[in-house]
């Protein structure tokens, strides 16, 4: 029952008595159905009938929903049974009636001003699960005193054991978030199924990635915004296909949270934050440039890679290894032979300025003696099979064991084997596979009837169908507190493949196994996004494409948005060519390193944007119409994003260069600057008039930063002659911000007659100011800027030339640059490189059928079936049946 599709795996249900009376809640109409007979199939503990069959004259079929034997049920926390009794019996050829309900969904107003929970019914509200989205799952179960009501109020249909929920918005009003997917940024026409998923290769049509976030930000035509989540684990169709239009469909009960409408769709992510959290601060070096590769085959191999970087001086903080520094795929081990002694290697590592970061996956190998293995068995922490045995499932060890992480001692045990692991000399964790993954099934995952032990506050005992989307979320979680707990001065960096909503709080992430193509390319943009505007804003892709070999080309321009991404890391597959940026050719490479150095300047400005992120919820990288959410034109741009103020514009196009482009901008000023290194290949910067934006030199890496270091400030005045900036410093690490060790600067610049003056106008910390030199760069226009020096702290003062000589300066500024993009080495262009045969067949996929799902699929590729793109699909029978539902329903409403 797996691979059946969200709806029609209770498509049978005939007769839905809600809360087991047929008169605790009043249905609004009984629908008359014809239904054909069907057979038996057992989904967890619930029996249900599988598919509609043709009619057999003569025959009777009756079935009724009855609890299958668990192993744990005379435990005190039982498995929470389906809000909706199940009864039938239906005899051939014979119409029989199905008990549905609807309504407007009742409301209370929770967590802050703007807020409210709704539900289908009281009994529902007590019927739903605990929050694992919210850090507090209370908040989402206390009322506040509040004289507000919602502005939009959404409906409900409950029938088949299904909640659906519809919220109908004003015309024109446009769609984002939905957590991490694929395809266009206007979500509009699109629909989602949250189900953690192993992806390799996916595309535009995928309807389940690694994430799950039911979530909608909706952006209505005046420019306000409303968020809307569905706080449910299980399995969630979000349908976006009919405009201005939202509806959320997954098994009853679950309350809907929604946001506003609040002034600005950053407002809504604030409070959002209030709500699931904001992002953990990461460390300062983790916002450098990462080399990743599946795999390093050595510990020799890993030490040229980063002598390379430090020669070629192409800025790089962080050296990854995959799984294959294990001993044969056994976490927590380490190769004898390739890696023999990893305290050493890291030790030269941090010698060069490099940080080191290894894997662990969830699937444990079950192998007597493997001290893992044997430790977890002895504390009786895998996940059962539905008959009361540790789950086997194949992975990369061969056959494994999984920890259930919804278990509080579980975390421990797991948070124990990180914090002993960490005195190697690791300096972050990558979890992959966490979805969870397993091979050979064919929905790549473990039995949805699999039991899981969960604590009261996460749900209870419960099959795997309820966790599945939380697992990847609570192994970070467990990962982030092992390594807080090996050093509390340090600050955990883990990345992970799955998550959920509030996965922020624990982890980076990245957007899965994509593919060396420029449809890819372009859509990386879209999908950092996504997740920024789902809540979590610390993401990036695999720069380059992780499946295939890239261009020369192709490469360098993903460089050149990478480095501009939240998270900068590149990575690709074995048995693909180098993907280093000097695998590529002189060309590219100068490219890579420009792009690198950029990053590196704009680092104290990302780092603040990253603060202000994990103080207060807002973003790191936003859609172009945050700076004008009522301008239409801004809505749907994919080939530009803000970091804060400045604006990034790129060509994801293969014969288009970014000089090519007919930027869009939103109203307003936005002054066009570079560092002397404009290139065809590299994004063209603006920065919005009002702001002021700290730089710093263009190190190798952040360890050669210091607080002695020249400060740059970049600005750019408004119509109004003004404009300010934030710049926050702290040691990059630990925790001694938390304690006031800091440094919060606010500059401000003002414009009096031909005189610009800028100073500090606040601070806040008990760090005292470093002695330094400040440079400020004032924009005039057209890439022109006059510049003054003087100490940090001082007010500086610089006098505006006359408009002729603006204009000679900007006349002046334009020819320089043209002449740069005439006389810069372009990367040439290369037919497309051959891949390696996994990838050939990607392009072919054939299609599967299984149950009611249609999965598109290549064949086995290094032991796991690749999936392309899920196309979910139901009998056309039980698709008229809904309908006949909804058609009745209006009628008994009107």
């Amino acid at each position: 029952m797996e691979d059946l599709p969200l709806l029609s795996r209770t498509s049978i249900v005939v007769t839905a008595l809600r809360g087991g009376s047929s008169s605790e809640v009043a249905p609004r109409r009984r629908s008359r159905l014809h239904v054909p007979p069907s057979i038996a199939a057992s989904s967890g503990s619930w029996r249900l009938l599988k598919r509609f069959l043709r009619p057999l004259p003569g025959r009777v079929f009756s079935a009724a929903a009855a609890s299958s034997w668990s192993p744990f049920r005379d435990r005190t926390t039982r498995i929470k049974e389906p809000r909706s009794k199940l009864k039938m019996t239906i005899r051939e050829g014979e119409a029989v009636a199905a008990d549905v309900t609807a309504g407007d969904m009742i409301f209370e107003p929770i967590l802050e001003e703007g807020v409210f929970r709704f539900d289908c019914s009281a009994n529902d509200r007590d019927a739903a699960f605990p929050s694992i989205s919210f850090v507090d799952s209370k908040d989402r179960d206390m009322l506040i005193t509040s004289h507000h009501v919602p502005s939009y109020i959404p409906t409900y249909q409950c029938l088949f054991g299904q909640q659906i929920v519809k919220l109908e918005l004003p015309a024109g009003t446009s769609f984002y978030g939905t957590g991490e997917v694929s395809g266009q940024l206007e979500r509009t026409g699109k629909r989602v199924f949250t189900w953690n998923t192993d992806a390799w290769g996916y595309g535009p049509g995928t309807t389940s990635l690694y994430q799950s976030h039911p979530w909608v930000l909706a952006v209505l035509p005046s420019g306000e915004s409303l968020g809307i989540l569905a706080d449910t684990t299980r399995r969630c169709e979000i349908d976006l296909r009919n405009q201005s239009k939202v509806q959320f469909t997954a098994l009853s009960s679950y309350p809907v949270i929604t946001f506003g409408p609040f002034a600005s769709p950053g407002a809504v992510l604030t409070s959002l934050s209030h709500a699931i959290g904001t992002v953990f601060m990461p460390p300062k070096w983790s916002l450098g440039y990462h080399q990743c590769r599946w795999s390093y085959e050595s510990d020799n191999r890993v030490r040229e890679i980063t002598s390379t970087f430090r020669e070629k001086k192409i800025p790089c903080d962080v050296v990854w290894m995959d799984i294959d520094y294990m001993d044969g795929f056994r976490c927590f081990t380490f190769d004898k032979d390739r890696f023999s002694d990893p305290k050493s290697l890291v030790d030269s590592l941090h010698q060069d300025g490099f940080k080191a970061i290894w894997m662990l996956d969830p699937g444990i190998k079950r192998e007597e003696g493997y001290f893992v293995f044997d430790s977890g068995a002895k504390s009786d922490v895998w996940i059962k099979a539905a008959d009361g045995t540790p789950f086997v499932g194949e992975v990369w060890p061969g056959p494994c064991v999984f920890p259930d992480f919804t278990q509080s001692k579980v975390r421990h045990w797991w948070a124990q084997l990180v914090h002993n692991f960490v005195s190697n000399g690791v300096d972050g964790i990558w979890n992959d596979m966490n979805e969870p993954a397993v091979f050979k099934s064919v929905t790549k995952t473990m039995p949805e009837s699999n039991i899981h032990r969960g604590d009261d506050e996460l749900g209870g005992v419960q099959n795997h169908s309820h966790y599945h989307n939380v697992y990847g979320m609570l192994m970070a979680r467990s990962t982030y507190e092992g390594m807080k707990s090996a050093n509390e001065n340090k600050r955990p960096f883990v990345l992970t493949r799955a998550g959920f909503v509030g996965s922020q709080r624990y982890a980076a992430t990245w957007t899965g196994d994509n593919l060396s193509n420029w449809d890819h390319l372009h859509m990386s943009i879209s999908m950092v996004l996504q997740l920024g505007l789902s809540g979590q804003p610390l993401s990036g892709p695999d720069i380059g494409g992780f499946a295939g070999n890239a261009t020369p080309k192709l490469f360098g321009r993903w460089m050149g948005i990478g480095a501009m991404f939240p998270f900068c890391r590149g990575h690709s597959e074995m048995d693909t060519n180098d993907h280093e940026p000097w695998s590529f050719g002189e060309e590219c490479e100068e490219v890579c390193r420009l792009a690198l150095k950029r990053r590196y300047r704009f680092l104290p400005h990302i780092y603040t944007l990253f603060y202000m992120a994990h103080k207060m919820g807002t973003l790191v990288a936003s859609p172009t119409f945050f700076a004008d959410p009522k301008d239409p034109r801004l809505r749907t741009l994919e080939n530009s994003f803000l970091l804060g103020p400045l604006l990034v514009c790129a060509s994801s196009m293969p014969h288009q260069e970014s000089n090519d482009l007919q930027h869009v901008l939103p109203k307003g000023i936005w002054l066009s600057f570079d560092f002397d290194d404009a290139h065809r290949d590299l994004p063209v910067l603006f920065l919005q008039g009002g702001s002021i934006i700290p730089l710093g030199p263009p190190h190798q890496h952040v360890g050669e930063a210091t607080l002695s270091d020249d400060l740059t400030l970049l600005v750019a005045l408004n119509e109004h002659g003004t404009a300010k900036g934030i710049l926050f410093e702290d040691d990059g690490d630990g925790y001694k911000y938390l304690e006031g060790e800091y440094l919060l600067t606010h500059y401000i610049a003002e414009r009096e007659s031909s005189l610009v003056t800028i100073r500090v106008h606040t601070e806040e910390g008990s760090w005292k100011r470093p002695k330094r030199r400040l440079h400020v760069m004032l924009l005039l226009g057209g890439g022109a800027m006059v510049d003054a020096w003087g100490m940090d702290g001082d007010t500086i003062q610089i006098t505006l030339p006359s408009e002729d000589e603006v204009s000679k300066m900007v006349a002046g500024s334009e020819k320089k640059y043209n002449a740069r993009l005439e006389t810069c080495k372009c990367i040439p262009d290369v037919e497309e490189i051959s891949s390696h045969k996994g990838v050939e067949l990607s392009r072919t996929p054939i299609e599967l059928k299984s149950g009611e799902w249609i999965a598109k699929v290549v064949p086995w590729i290094g032991g796991r079936i690749i999936s392309m793109e899920h196309v979910p699909s139901v009998d056309p029978l039980y698709h008229s049946t809904l309908r006949k539902v909804g058609v009745d329903l209006m009628i008994s409403k009107a």
